[in-house]
């Protein structure tokens, strides 16, 4: 893990502390049923952490030739500029990004990955994200990422962060392959607060429970989430989303500067 030149645990965990409107000191009767106190989500791309794993995904099976690099490049960063513009038809993307998980034996793609989290991922994890996970996981609080980024890609790097819960777009499995279709909703924009809501259901915790509620996002394109939780949190923001924070009175963390 990278430890930034001027880390100040102590002065991130203030910081935390005071844009999360929690106390500093965490400690407390853990037994207390989560419900009562609290739901932390967090977006993972430029949020906790500072790259896209879905992009960085994408480029990595470009340097170990499965992908061609001229026609892949200019697809991903067409994709990726559409994201980041709030234009990106999810359907379409999907439709191209998911398409490499079916080519290859199940095997391959899956040590692909472990390669690709050992080179890529985890040099990427920063200490002052992991202490904001620990920060709300110290007080009790049910914590989820909550991400556009298909779960293939995703689950080891939420469970690197020690995250349990995971609301990803999900991959379609047919005998234990990738067929390379998206199953269910997709967890962007809109589909976020549906997902999130479908989970919790899920765990007989339905969102209308918890008294408080954060979640923590860089991206305009999360605003319907950020608008549904008690609590939303604009970490790294965009410059839209940093707008629209500005103009609600909403709280930003800056983690990675």
């Amino acid at each position: 893990m990278n430890i930034s030149k001027h880390y100040d645990p102590s002065a991130v965990r203030a910081k935390i502390a005071e844009v999360a409107n929690l106390p500093a000191d965490q400690s407390g009767d853990l037994n207390i049923d989560q419900s009562l106190r609290g739901l932390a989500l967090f977006d993972l791309d430029h949020t906790l952490l500072p790259i896209d794993s879905d992009f960085e995904w994408g480029q990595f099976l470009v340097r170990i030739g499965v992908l061609d690099p001229a026609v892949h490049e200019q697809e991903n960063q067409r994709f990726y500029r559409q994201y980041q513009d709030g234009t990106l038809n999810i359907q379409e993307y999907l439709d191209y990004a998911l398409q490499p998980l079916s080519k290859w034996p199940r095997a391959e793609v899956d040590a692909w990955h472990v390669q690709f989290m050992a080179e890529v991922v985890r040099p990427a994890i920063r200490p002052e994200a992991v202490d904001l996970v620990r920060h709300h996981q110290a007080a009790g609080h049910l914590c989820a990422v909550v991400t556009a980024t298909n779960a293939f890609v995703t689950r080891p790097i939420a469970g690197a962060f020690g995250i349990e819960h995971l609301i990803a777009t999900e991959v379609e499995e047919l005998q234990g392959a990738f067929t390379g279709r998206p199953i269910g909703t997709p967890s962007f924009r809109e589909g976020k607060v549906t997902r999130t809501l479908q989970w919790l259901d899920s765990l007989d915790k339905p969102f209308k429970t918890f008294k408080r509620s954060w979640f923590y996002s860089d991206s305009m394109n999360d605003l319907p989430l950020l608008r549904h939780v008690t609590d939303p949190v604009a970490t790294n923001p965009d410059p839209r989303l940093l707008e629209a924070a500005q103009a609600s009175g909403w709280p930003v963390l800056r983690l990675f500067e």
